[in-house]
């Protein structure tokens, strides 16, 4: 596809359209959404000049056979329109166990520790984190200062959907010296896609922390689920899955049990074909499974996250111990598993 601008002229590569005739949105739908490979990571939103949005917990671009632009940006952009499924512990330099001293986290913080020592380097100046609301609605948070993560809702694993992408896209027009990124595995590939297709992405994300994922839910599902189940929200504080089990705990101490395998029918479809649970593309994956109780496995796959790690045992901000990659092989073969899901053209 050529583009021009004035006297400006550049080629830009597009993949083929497998429906000729239609627009690129309609490719994309035809191809991801409507087959149910959609991860919902919404890269395409993030970039789409238009109007693509989720309606109805599907990623959709409404009245699109007349506002979409047809520039591609959407299927340059997708993960998932030609899909390569990761797998495996993936490339890292060091696996190793951690727990912050300065914060408080679900296992040993060491998301928070990594994003808030890299902006105390000067490599980054924000980081994005995945909030929560009182009804536990993921909502996101430009993290300047660690002053900021007094907001308790911004520690603790959310197992629904959130908005980081096109957050990103925000965060990158206003940082001046970069921007920290975490997020699940799908999150990660499309960090990658839009560093590999935008300058802008590749030249401001400087640190993509990935966390270990099983599966995920849309907030619709997932909460009237737990109400089902006896959770009051106005009362949770933590939700967790640990060998099989969902916990949810409350502020009262009581906690809501069930087995995993009840939430596989509301398992949002774009993670049935996930194979990845480690988050391969990322600098740093970050989880509990290959840890002792209270400490965060960290695998570092980058440099710049080698660099961190000097820096937080430099100033004595986390203990440090040793992780076994061993105990992850269940979970990386369970999902693994998910690629006979994937249908090919």
């Amino acid at each position: 596809m050529a583009t021009a601008i004035g006297e400006s002229e550049w080629e830009v590569a597009v993949p083929e359209k497998p429906l000729k005739d239609k627009v690129y949105f309609e490719n994309l739908k035809a191809k991801v959404i409507d087959t149910n490979l959609c991860s919902r990571c919404l890269t395409c939103a993030a970039i789409c000049p238009g109007g693509i949005t989720v309606v109805e917990n599907k990623v959709d671009f409404p009245d699109y056979e007349n506002q979409c632009l047809d520039c591609g940006a959407c299927v340059r952009v997708c993960p998932r329109f030609v899909y390569e499924p990761k797998s495996g512990l993936g490339d890292y330099i060091d696996f190793i166990a951690g727990r912050s001293k300065r914060f408080a986290g679900q296992d040993g913080a060491m998301v928070t520790e990594l994003i808030v020592s890299a902006i105390e380097m000067g490599m980054i100046d924000r980081g994005l984190f995945a909030g929560r609301d009182d009804k536990w609605a993921t909502e996101m948070f430009h993290v300047r200062d660690p002053e900021q993560l007094a907001i308790t809702s911004l520690g603790g694993t959310k197992y629904t959907f959130a908005d980081v992408l096109p957050a990103l896209k925000e965060a990158v027009r206003f940082t001046k010296r970069g921007v920290g990124v975490v997020g699940t595995p799908c999150i990660v590939s499309g960090v990658r896609k839009l560093q590999q297709e935008f300058p802008i992405f590749r030249e401001k994300v400087k640190l993509v922390v990935g966390l270990f994922c099983t599966e995920n839910f849309h907030y619709s599902d997932i909460s009237k689920f737990l109400q089902e189940k006896g959770v009051d929200f106005s009362k949770l504080i933590k939700t967790d899955i640990t060998k099989g089990k969902f916990i949810a705990t409350m502020s009262d101490g009581e906690k809501v049990k069930f087995k995993v395998k009840e939430v596989e029918e509301i398992v949002a479809s774009g993670c049935n074909v996930c194979t990845d649970f480690t988050a391969v593309e990322s600098d740093a994956s970050v989880g509990s499974v290959g840890s002792e109780k209270g400490f965060s496995t960290v695998i570092v796959r980058e440099g710049n996250v080698r660099e961190i790690i000097s820096y937080i045992k430099e100033k004595g901000y986390a203990d440090f111990g040793d992780a076994k990659p061993e105990e992850l092989d269940y979970l990386i073969n369970l999902k693994k598993g998910r690629e006979k899901n994937i249908k090919r053209d």
